[in-house]
């Protein structure tokens, strides 16, 4: 799909291919999924968790509610207050909405006695998280109230901290490569004036040191960047841009040494005494919303075929061959495909070929095609395979959709 005459914005097209919208009776910044965004967005949860879980990575569940002195713990109530929601007094107690999972993570850490065998201990979750942003700044999925992260912490030894940091730049590469995403930067981003950031020299400098060590031994040109630090210690960000240039933060890496010692986290060492450990916060993908948001705008709602929320389109030439196609439809469906069938009745063969223009498979059957038990396929690229029996082209489509990658042919 191609826009000569603007710039794509995801807000616009979004709402074109009924992917999400918003309804003033649930407030700004609070956009719904509709069927086809809860596709692409369930694609992407899907991958990551596996992408995770392949990894080593542990998944967790947490509440998206805490008691206020959790934050106060963290450090969030002294330093980052203005971006949460007001407490809201529950039995008694002041109950807040979460701004991020680290403080839960860290909780559920010291829930339990740990080995320094155990480490890493890489815990995930793909969790919600609230932002009190100002109306103003609020715009479809890139800044929104309700947020669902693609979160981790890896808590390990001081040792361990580079090889973990690098192992999820990799991830996050990969991530990028399955999505069709080439970061604009990376930045090294450190704290600056002000007392937004916790008041540790000696920590900064040493979690400083280790990130710059990470991008030092990846290769990676990048950037520093004064200000842009997490209030409790420095992070690389990946940096992405919009079809107008616009910059933005998708994915994160950063080394933590305030939490671990806000909560008093430790683990046993070989010596038998009490260590502290230090915590790798990690994001491959960013918030869901906004990582939608950048690839409803690169590829202009052309998704990947792992992405794509109909993935195979299955066109009878007639009304004879309605029957056939169905059946294509509900085979590929039971080997995990999404395929959707257009009859006749929406029109002629051509116009329903521009109506799945965004699949990137279209399956089309006529009465050769039926009795051979063949399928005449049509990439989205334009290119034209010859017929070939369903079963080929069904394993052959399967194939391509499970190497998460923007490739759509041989």
């Amino acid at each position: 799909m191609s826009e000569s005459h603007d710039v794509i914005d995801h807000r616009r097209l979004g709402r074109e291919l009924e992917l999400f919208d918003t309804d003033p009776l649930i407030g700004a910044g609070l956009p719904y999924w509709l069927p086809d965004g809860a596709v692409v967005r369930h694609a992407l949860e899907e991958y990551v968790r596996e992408a995770e879980r392949r990894a080593g990575y542990r998944h967790v569940y947490s509440p998206v509610l805490g008691k206020r002195e959790l934050y106060e713990i963290s450090g969030h109530w002294a330093h980052y207050s203005d971006d949460m929601f007001p407490p809201m007094e529950v039995g008694g107690e002041e109950m807040v909405m979460r701004p991020s999972l680290c403080p839960h993570h860290a909780v559920i850490f010291r829930s339990r006695a740990h080995s320094y065998r155990e480490l890493p201990l890489r815990m995930a979750e793909l969790g919600g998280m609230y932002r009190s942003e100002l109306s103003g700044v609020l715009g479809g999925l890139t800044r929104v109230r309700a947020i669902q992260l693609n979160d981790a912490h890896i808590f390990c030894t001081l040792d361990q901290v580079a090889e973990e940091a690098a192992g999820a730049l990799e991830l996050i590469r990969a991530a990028y490569a399955a999505m069709g995403i080439v970061p604009v930067r990376y930045r090294l981003s450190l704290p600056g004036p002000g007392g937004k950031y916790v008041d540790a020299p000696e920590k900064w400098e040493r979690s400083t040191a280790l990130l710059r060590e990470v991008l030092d031994a990846s290769g990676l040109d990048y950037e520093e960047a004064a200000g842009e630090a997490a209030f409790y210690g420095p992070k690389i960000d990946v940096q992405v841009a919009d079809p107008a240039g616009r910059e933005s933060t998708l994915s994160t890496v950063q080394v933590d040494f305030h939490q671990p010692e806000q909560f008093d986290l430790h683990y046993i060492g070989a010596d038998g005494a009490k260590h502290r450990p230090v915590m790798v916060h990690r994001s491959v993908i960013g918030s869901v919303e906004r990582a939608v948001a950048h690839l409803v705008e690169l590829h202009a709602g052309a998704f990947p075929a792992w992405l794509a929320p109909v993935q195979l389109a299955v066109l009878p030439v007639s009304d004879t061959e309605y029957d056939t196609a169905a059946r294509l439809a509900a085979h590929a469906t039971a080997l995990g495909l999404r395929a959707d069938v257009l009859p006749p009745s929406r029109g002629t063969l051509g116009a329903r070929i521009r109506a799945a223009r965004l699949a990137p498979y279209q399956a089309i059957i006529g009465a050769k095609e039926a009795a051979a038990d063949e399928a005449s396929l049509r990439l989205r690229d334009g290119r034209r395979p010859d017929p070939m029996p369903v079963e080929e082209l069904l394993d052959r489509v399967r194939g391509l959709v499970a190497e998460h990658s923007t490739r759509l042919w041989d």
